[in-house]
């Protein structure tokens, strides 16, 4: 069964990953995968949680944030090192069948991808701290998410397997700082008062 589902995974790969036919798309996906292109658009998220609350709740929720981060990245990391799934560029089975947008493809191991899980807890995270003034964000930041997680298959770093993964985890992770968000802000309004 495990078989069946690594060749299915495998197939899908080959499908995604050899979809694009031009090389403005390896461009695009490799300007859109890196992360601190994506700066401006995290500073843009940050000030609009700004907008929302008091300068020591704003900062109470960038500690959680990067506590998130730090988070999901790190339990990515263990993952990596425990099921130690090779990334389809060090597949020695997919050599001249993959495209390799990249000349190097990162550490050996690719379960679960960090992009995916990261982008998904941020859009989930920011989807439900803005979701009273900005209601229909959380499915942008959703769909900007899912297209990071379609960038590491393009590039040929990730199996889409290891993507969804990673969406799962990181929406968990999303939500579970949202809550641990929300009882921090409520502590910390009950002590001041």
């Amino acid at each position: 069964m495990l078989e069946q589902l690594l060749e299915f995974d495998k197939n899908i790969f080959l499908a995604l990953n050899s979809s694009g036919i031009y090389p403005f798309w390896d461009a695009f996906w490799m300007v859109y995968t890196t992360s601190i292109n994506w700066i401006p658009f995290y500073a843009v998220l940050a000030f609009l949680m700004f907008k929302k609350t008091n300068t020591k709740m704003f900062v109470l929720t960038l500690v959680v944030i990067a506590l998130m981060i730090a988070f999901t990245d790190q339990i990515t990391n263990v993952f990596k090192n425990g099921f130690q799934r090779p990334r389809p560029c060090y597949a020695q089975e997919l050599k001249g069948l993959m495209v390799l947008v990249k000349s190097w493809c990162g550490s050996p191991f690719g379960y679960f991808s960090g992009h995916s899980s990261n982008s998904m807890a941020i859009a989930v995270f920011s989807g439900l701290v803005l979701r009273y003034k900005y209601r229909y964000a959380i499915y942008g930041l959703i769909i900007w998410a899912i297209f990071m997680g379609y960038s590491r298959i393009y590039i040929g770093v990730h199996y889409p397997l290891d993507v969804f993964s990673g969406f799962i985890f990181g929406g968990f992770s999303g939500y579970l700082f949202y809550r641990l968000n929300n009882y921090l802000q409520s502590r910390f309004t009950l002590v001041r008062e």
